[in-house]
């Protein structure tokens, strides 16, 4: 293993190639798919998984610490998503692919495959049961250490309740007749056990380390309310603990502590935990009462260790000071950059950690706490070591209205505050989303192409408080809009960019912002270009419908975000209806197997734009979902963005 002091010569010599370096990055160093995209310790801190590759064709490789060799097994051209351990003697690699039933349905299937620790691989999890295939997830609610090991698998069974019978007086009649299951599976071969049946509003457990149910979450079928159930100490019926009321209100469960028996809620006062035994509550740490914060969970314990919070860069409140004092050594290390713990060995002296920047991809380290050594084990994106790249930096404006809006800026490398360098605005997706303090492949792409990129935090946006979130509902080509448009401003005012000068792009959600910017507002941007956005919202009403239900959860939580808008607004505030005014020419990006975003979109926005005469391209990326997890199609997306940039908003 490597130490701080090699790592340390490795990043100088990392300058001094940057210094050299004349022209930036082709599009494929940045529009590859990252070669690392997970990594996980054994509990026994001798092995790490790691889940990636060079190429499309994805391997997960196994590092045995302090010895030699690196088995690997080739996975092929798929999509993987997650890696972890069942014990010291599997890896469970999580792995997404793709099947075609019929002439139009495309369906995303997510399985686990476990694998030996040399590499070898044992079987795909839970295949043995008929019914289970039939789920396009395969969510694993736990594991049991063992020996032998298990892991705790949420699959389908038969349904036994009302759903599942021919009476037609039954209110739930019509719902489907397989449930939400739980297994126990044998990573040796895949076989599973059916550990507990669900009803027909149940959708997930939490487990203890011995595998037993211990917490149930219900999401009521008709009404939409979520509830917690639980088993205190184990023993018992299912006793309701904590009822939210409303679909939304799933987001306020954080976890069950199993040393403490006690789950984690967000409530008016910030974070609790709730003991199961007499209902006593007490707020979880100082920090807690934070806008959005989120929990760091250990897998050995079952319980959490760690509050982060922060708008533009992570913090951490650590409740354990064990895990706290190694996360500070890595923090110390690394200054700049954020600094994520992935995991760590069941006796907590070898740790995992993904160190990153919104100017630094991806680093992932293994820290060894007795030897006092951090050793690096993978770049994300090796091609773009040394790479002269965008500064970033936070700022805040203040919207039409008054409200503060946050944003984070990129400047080209070189670049001094006051160049009025053209600008890229570049909404995130969701809307309810935020954009990290990570790398951000396509932001950085532009800045190294010469454009200022801002990537506002818009009202509707995660993560600044629920005021801050519900000021977005209803607000879709609203005022949603206007905070971007406000943001330019902004920049025009400081003198950082140049306001004659200035194009949208934007992806899903952040696709339709692009779009509405050129329709409803012809006269704010130069040009727009949408990858997966939407074009006509009441479609998309009707798409969400096709697949979730015109009553299910997920549609009626879409409506909210629309403000239960009439279809008069809908039409108003849809690119698609009114690109009649549309000025700018427009490009058009999208998968032909987006199943969030169906393609359908796009090409009604290609078909109107084209019946108007307005300028456009359309590019289909095919055998692409909405997530871009092709390094062609990434690659192509750029390359396309490059060139569509240059002729509509030149940087010179």
């Amino acid at each position: 293993m490597r130490g701080l002091a090699t790592a340390a010569l490795a990043a100088v010599f990392g300058m001094a190639a940057a210094e050299a370096v004349a022209a930036p990055p082709p599009a494929s160093a940045f529009g590859r798919i990252p070669a690392v995209v997970d990594a996980a310790i054994s509990p026994n801190g001798q092995r790490v998984a790691i889940l990636g590759g060079m190429s499309d064709q994805r391997v997960i490789s196994i590092a045995t610490i302090d010895q030699a060799g690196l088995p690997v097994l080739p996975l092929g051209e798929v999509e993987t998503v997650s890696v972890r351990w069942a014990g010291d003697g599997f890896v469970l690699a999580r792995i997404a692919y793709w099947e075609t039933t019929g002439p139009r349905a495309n369906y995303r299937f997510e399985r686990n495959i476990s694998i030996t620790p040399d590499a070898k691989p044992a079987a795909s999890l839970l295949d043995n049961d008929l019914l289970s295939r039939f789920s396009t997830g395969q969510s694993i609610a736990g594991v049991i250490a063992g020996p032998p090991a298990r892991a705790l698998v949420v699959g389908l069974s038969e349904n036994s309740g009302a759903a599942g019978t021919e009476d037609t007086r039954i209110k739930r009649k019509g719902e489907s007749g397989a449930v939400w299951s739980l297994w126990s599976v044998d990573p040796a071969n895949g076989d599973g056990k059916l550990v507990e049946r669900g009803n027909n509003d149940t959708v997930a457990w939490d487990v203890d380390r011995a595998g037993q149910p211990r917490i149930r979450l219900d999401v009521d079928e008709i009404n939409h309310r979520f509830s917690v159930f639980a088993r205190p100490g184990g023993k018992g019926s299912w006793t309701s603990v904590w009822k939210g009321g409303s679909f939304e209100s799933r987001r306020n469960y954080y976890g069950w502590s199993e040393p403490d028996d006690a789950i984690y809620l967000m409530q008016p006062g910030g974070l609790v935990k709730v003991r199961l035994s007499d209902g006593a509550k007490e707020p979880l740490g100082k920090t807690g009462g934070a806008p959005s914060p989120w929990l760091v969970w250990d897998q050995h314990r079952n319980t959490a260790v760690g509050i982060g919070s922060g708008a533009e860069r992570p913090t951490y409140e650590w409740l354990d000071p064990e895990i706290g004092a190694a996360a500070n050594v890595l923090v110390r290390a690394f200054k700049a950059q954020a600094v994520q713990l992935a995991g760590w060995s069941a006796d907590r002296t070898r740790f995992l950690a993904r160190v990153v920047g919104p100017n630094s991809p991806g680093v992932w380290y293994l820290y060894d706490r007795p030897r006092k050594e951090i050793s690096p084990l993978g770049d994300e994106y090796p091609e773009l070591k040394g790479a002269a790249l965008g500064t970033t930096r936070w700022m805040t404006y203040k919207a039409r209205d008054g409200l503060e809006i946050p944003a984070y800026l990129t400047l080209p490398p070189g670049a001094q505050p006051g160049a009025k360098v053209p600008l890229v605005v570049y909404p995130h997706g969701g809307p309810k989303a935020r954009d990290e303090y990570d790398f951000d492949f396509i932001a950085q792409f532009l800045a190294t192409r010469g454009y200022a990129v801002l990537q506002p935090q818009f009202r509707g946006s995660w993560g600044f408080g629920q005021d801050f979130e519900d000021a977005g509902k209803g607000e879709w080509g609203g005022k949603m809009q206007t905070d971007l448009q406000d943001g330019v401003a902004a920049l025009a005012a400081s003198g950082d960019i140049d306001p004659k000068r200035v194009c949208i792009v934007g992806a899903s959600f952040g696709g339709y912002a692009a779009l509405a910017g050129a329709a409803l507002y012809p006269d704010a941007y130069r040009c727009a270009a949408s990858i997966a956005g939407v074009s006509d919202l009441g479609l998309l009403v009707v798409e969400r419908g096709r697949t979730y239900g015109r009553e299910g959860a997920v549609t009626d939580e879409l409506r909210a975000d629309l403000g239960a808008a009439s279809s008069e607004k809908l039409m108003a505030h849809s690119p698609a209806r009114q690109a009649g005014a549309v000025k700018a020419p427009i490009l058009l990006i999208h998968g032909d197997k987006d199943t969030v975003v169906p393609i359908e979109q796009s090409k009604r926005m290609a078909d109107v734009l084209k019946s108007a005469g307005k300028p456009h391209e359309f590019i289909v990326l095919e055998g692409e979902n909405h997530y871009l997890t092709k390094s062609a199609n990434r690659i192509r997306t750029l390359e396309a963005l490059e060139a569509f940039l240059a002729k509509n908003l030149p940087v010179d």
